[in-house]
């Protein structure tokens, strides 16, 4: 493990659904290309953010086919996470919570997200230099 800090981030909110997603995906990117250890712990709908089979999809409300319309993949965008933080010296650690996955069938993740528990939460919380969670309302 390097020397970097670690920050633990607790997440929600599911994709598409509340603009907390992409704020928490734009802190995620600095923290990512500052070096930081990060630590992700996913409950209820942010369960389905780094699903294997989300697919992109065309819009026929504005006529635009599936290249046109480039629909962005939280699965992606996770993806990109990842290389970003190794390649800057970092390390993530993305835990979805198996409870939650299981009540939503979110069984298949991208590679590099696993499945916990929320004592995994307690355990980064209690050895991060900072936590941040991130709920509804």
């Amino acid at each position: 493990m390097s020397d970097n800090k670690t920050l633990t981030f607790s997440i929600m909110d599911g994709p598409f659904e509340q603009a907390r997603t992409v704020t928490v995906m734009r802190l995620l990117n600095v923290a990512a290309r500052r070096g930081y250890n990060i630590n992700i712990f996913a409950y209820e709908g942010a369960v389905s953010l780094p699903f294997a089979r989300q697919s992109k999809h065309p819009n026929a409300v504005h006529g635009r086919d599936i290249e046109e319309e480039d629909h962005p993949l939280p699965k992606d965008w996770i993806a990109s996470l990842i290389k970003s933080t190794a390649a800057n010296g970092g390390q993530l650690d993305w835990i979805n919570c198996g409870l939650c996955v299981d009540e939503r069938g979110m069984q298949e993740s991208i590679e590099g997200v696993r499945r916990g528990t929320p004592g995994d939460l307690w355990k980064w919380a209690c050895e991060s230099d900072n936590t941040l969670i991130i709920g509804t309302r």
